[in-house]
């Protein structure tokens, strides 16, 4: 190394967001590239699933933070420098914007949206370089933002996680993934989650059909009703009877296939299962508790049969009362609970039977319930190298040479990264340009609470907001209120907005403040009555923001949505992933730059006008093609 970029790097303070895939590859190529004052900042903790390709974890460190495990592991091989870990969130009071002045550069290898906004927007503030990254399977990016000299993280639209109506799931299904949500946010959450809340599945059943023994609740289990049983009567319940039931609406059927009623005794018999029971005897403790070796079923890449779905939908829920009785009530899915898989696996199965759907296997059920993009090792260590290069060319102030890189699949023409000039700040960008924004909404209907949770939370990112008409606070979060005002304020949450101490009507001009990011934004207030239930469910138009590609809210399963993120083997998307350039795009970017560079030299385009134009291809093609987008896994 150069002696210029070893002063730059040895006197260098860096902060590291993200412990992960990419973190760990980035801290250990930190260290050996001469970096000696490192923080490093992650809330997680280690699970299983990590790693096959987080290498500086190991089975022993399952269940303790990534950040100073991490920590512990590079300082063996490096022992003499200084690493500081946070088991925290980056979104924490503490991580301000006095906290993010003290470093030279920010390295990010965060896995979801809101933390990468949150981050930009102190950088920005701090006026401290950032370096983004992102990968997936064996595509990845590198991007550079600096201040004044390139674009900020949210010049430019991201994709929004995937939502479905609640409509499809419950109703009409046609994709294998809308029935992994069912069974996974429908289902088990029913069974096995918190048991007050309510969804469409708790439909009872008449007194002459598949019976109840509870007139109140379908899925209460009575005390004289055995495992096996109430397995047999739940199933029944969900794929035989709320089919029927769904069957009866003729004119929701009139463009659609009809589904069948599947009822146990059509799949087994009137029987108890066929058991290994060798192999379920001679199960350790110290093994996770799983059907499979129960019945049989070795390859997770092998796709069950109903039958064999039928029988792991009762298997499961049978151990699940047996052996983990102490946790119904309290469970929530978890891609790492082996028994919870398999349960959400057949019972997807088994509807997508019902529905004409191609069944799937366990693998791949997983990867989807999970959010699983399957990550390659490789290419997360490509991509740290990138991100310690862009870091050195900062800390040398070599700007004019910054390069946002992305990594392809295949090679083109011998290439395998494709390196672009950074862009030039979009001037309508709220968060690094003075852009006031419109929003379209309807005063007399819309409480102030919606506005805040909607708007200033869930579109402009901001975690402890400040509403204000002019010189009259409206709205004010943070832990320091006093309790007679912060009282006056969840007051004001309750009124609708014209009717407000200081009204807010059609032409107010709302300004919204986070301290924490030290963001301002003007929001111009246009009341209108009507909107597209299906275009905009939330009753509220904002304009003038890049925030999102699809600007379509996601609710809960509590209220008119559900959402899901599907694995990138199975819908090609991941909701919380940096903007990718799809590889087609970059092909045909990186062609036309090569176009240009063969052409006579009266005949080019100055290479800012080239940018201009390659940018304007990016942009298009990334608009169009929201569905491929990047996570660091």
């Amino acid at each position: 190394m150069a002696d210029s970029h070893l002063q730059a790097v040895k006197g260098a303070k860096v902060l590291m967001v993200g412990a992960g895939g990419i973190g760990c590859e980035l801290l250990k190529t930190l260290a050996l590239s001469g970096f000696e004052d490192i923080h490093v900042i992650d809330m997680d903790t280690i699970e299983v699933s990590n790693l096959n390709r987080q290498f500086l974890f190991r089975q022993s460190h399952v269940g303790q933070s990534k950040a100073k495990v991490a920590r512990d592991a590079v300082l063996k091989f490096k022992p003499h420098i200084n690493i500081k870990p946070y088991h925290a969130n980056v979104k924490s009071p503490e991580f301000n914007v006095e906290f993010f002045k003290q470093f030279s550069v920010v390295l990010n290898g965060l896995d979801n949206l809101d933390a990468r906004r949150h981050v930009n927007r102190l950088c920005l503030a701090a006026q401290v370089p950032l370096v983004e990254s992102g990968t997936t399977g064996y595509l990845g990016q590198v991007t550079v933002h600096v201040k004044g000299k390139t674009e900020c993280y949210e010049c430019q639209p991201k994709p929004t996680p995937k939502s479905y109506p609640v409509c499809t799931i419950t109703s009409t299904p046609s994709k294998f993934v809308h029935c992994v949500v069912w069974a996974k946010d429908l289902l088990f959450a029913k069974l096995f989650g918190d048991k007050s809340q309510d969804n469409d599945l708790n439909i009872r059943p008449s007194d002459d059909g598949n019976t109840s023994k509870n007139p109140e609740d379908v899925f209460e289990r009575s005390s004289d009703e055995n495992a096996e049983k109430y397995g047999r009567r739940i199933h029944d319940h969900v794929f035989g009877y709320n089919i029927e039931l769904a069957l009866a609406n003729d004119e929701t059927w009139k463009n659609r296939k009809k589904p069948r009623p599947i009822y146990i005794k059509d799949v087994l018999p009137d029987k108890s299962l066929q058991r290994n029971g060798h192999l379920e005897n001679c199960t350790s403790e110290d093994m996770p508790i799983s059907t499979m070796p129960t019945l049989g079923l070795k390859n997770p890449q092998d796709i069950w049969s109903l039958v064999e779905n039928a029988e792991v939908f009762l298997e499961s829920l049978r151990l699940f009362i047996e052996k983990r009785d102490k946790d119904i009530g309290n469970l929530i899915f978890d891609k790492d609970d082996q028994l919870a898989v398999e349960f959400v696996t057949a019972a997807a199965n088994i509807r997508a039977s019902s529905f004409g759907i191609p069944l799937h296997s366990l693998f791949e059920a997983k990867g989807i319930a999970g959010n699983i993009v399957h990550a390659v090792a490789t290419t997360n260590a490509i991509i740290a190298g990138l991100i310690v290069i862009e870091a050195i060319k900062i800390l040398q102030c070599d700007f004019h040479n910054c390069r946002m890189s992305y990594c392809l699949e295949h090679p083109s023409r011998k290439m395998l990264l494709m390196p672009v000039e950074p862009f030039e700040a979009n001037k309508s960008c709220y968060v690094c340009s003075e852009q006031i924004l419109l929003l379209e909404i309807n005063t007399w209907t819309t409480k102030l609470r919606d506005f805040v949770e909607k708007i200033v939370r869930n579109k402009l990112g901001m975690n402890l907001p400040i509403v204000m008409h002019g010189a009259n606070l409206i709205y004010e979060d943070g832990d320091d209120i006093e309790e007679d005002i912060a009282t006056n304020y969840t007051r004001n949450l309750d009124k609708v907005l014209a009717e407000l101490p200081s009204q807010v009507t059609n032409g107010t001009v709302l300004t919204v403040e986070d301290l924490q990011q030290e963001l301002t934004c003007n929001i111009n207030i246009k009341h209108r009555e009507e909107f597209d239930e299906e275009k905009h469910p939330d009753g509220m138009v904002l304009s003038g923001w890049s925030g999102h590609l699809n600007d379509n809210k996601v609710a809960s399963n509590r209220e008119n949505d559900i959402s899901s993120a599907p694995s990138a083997a199975a819908d090609a998307e991941n909701p919380d992933g940096p903007d990718v350039v799809p590889k087609n795009l970059i092909l045909g970017a990186r062609e036309k730059y090569q176009r240009w560079k063969n052409l006579p030299t009266p005949q080019k385009i100055r290479p800012r006008n080239r940018t201009r134009r390659i940018r304007k291809i990016l942009i298009k093609l990334m608009t169009a093609t929201a569905a491929t987008t990047m996570t660091m896994t």
